[in-house]
């Protein structure tokens, strides 16, 4: 409901109505009783009761071409589209997902347009976010409606950055839940003819994300040199609702294109299941899928594990052998947060032994695993 109040001009009562248009700016309409002052104060308070109950601001008419007049939800939605060619899928899905689901939600029914999107506007939308998110989640609509604000202020739409003047929410500090020594030993006894069991090894022992062992190609693997190369990814995102899969010749970031010290233990391992698939496929004949022939992991058929399918194992494996539930994601965690390496000496010393005769560049290999990993039989 709109604020109003009575006025009094020229022996009449006019009613003034009081709200924000779409373009930011106070109006204050005058909408006449036909009342004389004089004995009708209740009737003009009954009057103005009514039309501010049945008053509905006028909202600003959608347009389809860029303007500071369009609404700020149709201005998001067409970013949108401008965004899309020049980021990866799996980032664009996310902006599509913060825009369509939280962006455009909050602020189309406000009617407000590009330039009239005031500061207090995504203050209030960002305590609105807090009852139901976490301050990460709001931190990150607070990135996709900087950059597509940023966008608008290069192409002279608006002066400036509304989002500037917004005090964003402070972050909650993330405590990653790592396994102990004892923990680890318990996971790789419980994994042991699983068929996630390489698949686990691979993460904990190199610290690698799931999208970088499930992308790990045999072109990858040196078994002459030694060596193991990071450089391909497979996940898996949702555009416009549908599940999309996606393999990359890249990584999440530069320094995640790295070459690994390929410890015999492990090369055992690839170089019975590079034979195995052979037979897999030299068995299923033309029903084996060639389309992944290159990629480690692979079911018996030939087909690609998927993403989703690895985090859900993993999970239930856990909870099979009544485990303590961690993320997949933080099998790698004791290889890159250097406060959570549990046998450092340890790892000092293996790693020099092996660096000492590969000239290669690695990132920290895990620490834990050391003596379960190198001392088991393929």
């Amino acid at each position: 409901m709109v604020a109003g109040r009575l006025q009094e001009k020229n022996g009449y009562y006019y009613m003034v109505l009081s709200y924000t248009g779409p373009d930011g700016k106070r109006k204050q309409p005058w909408v006449a009783t036909g009342l004389p002052v004089k004995g009708n104060k209740r009737r003009a308070e009954q009057l103005l009761r009514e039309l501010r109950g049945s008053f509905t601001p006028p909202k600003a008419k959608r347009k389809e071409e860029l303007s500071p007049d369009m609404l700020f939800s149709d201005y998001m939605l067409y970013w949108l589209r401008i965004v899309r060619p020049a980021v990866q899928e799996t980032t664009w899905s996310s902006y599509c997902f913060n825009v369509k689901d939280h962006i455009v939600p909050y602020f189309e029914p406000l009617g407000v347009t590009l330039a009239g999107l005031q500061a207090r506007q995504i203050q209030s939308f960002y305590l609105h976010e807090l009852e139901t998110l976490k301050a990460t989640s709001v931190l990150r609509l607070h990135a996709n409606l900087h950059k597509a604000l940023k966008y608008a202020v290069r192409l002279d739409l608006i002066p400036g950055n509304p989002v500037d003047k917004v005090e964003r929410p402070k972050p909650e500090k993330y405590m990653a839940a790592y396994y102990t020594a004892e923990e680890m030993e318990q996971l790789f006894a419980a994994a042991r003819g699983h068929r996630l069991e390489l698949i686990i090894q691979f993460a904990a022992f190199y610290g690698l994300r799931r999208g970088e062992v499930l992308g790990l190609r045999w072109d990858a693997v040196d078994l002459d040199a030694g060596t193991l190369t990071v450089r391909h990814i497979v996940t898996n995102t949702s555009i416009e609702g549908k599940q999309v899969l996606v393999q990359a010749d890249r990584a999440k970031t530069k320094s995640s294109l790295r070459t690994l010290p390929l410890v015999d233990a492990f090369a055992q391992r690839l170089h019975a299941l590079k034979e195995q698939q052979e037979y897999n496929e030299q068995v299923c004949g033309s029903c084996y899928n060639q389309k992944y022939k290159g990629y480690l992991f692979v079911n018996e058929m030939g087909d690609l594990v998927l993403p989703n399918s690895v985090t859900d194992g993993f999970a239930r494996l856990l909870a099979e052998n009544v485990l303590r539930k961690i993320r997949f994601h933080d099998l790698r965690h004791p290889n890159v947060k250097p406060k959570t390496k549990i046998f450092y000496p340890l790892f000092l010393n293996k790693l020099s032994c092996i660096q000492a005769h590969r000239s290669i560049s690695c990132l920290p290999v895990s620490l834990i695993n050391w003596k379960l990993l190198l001392n088991q039989s393929p």
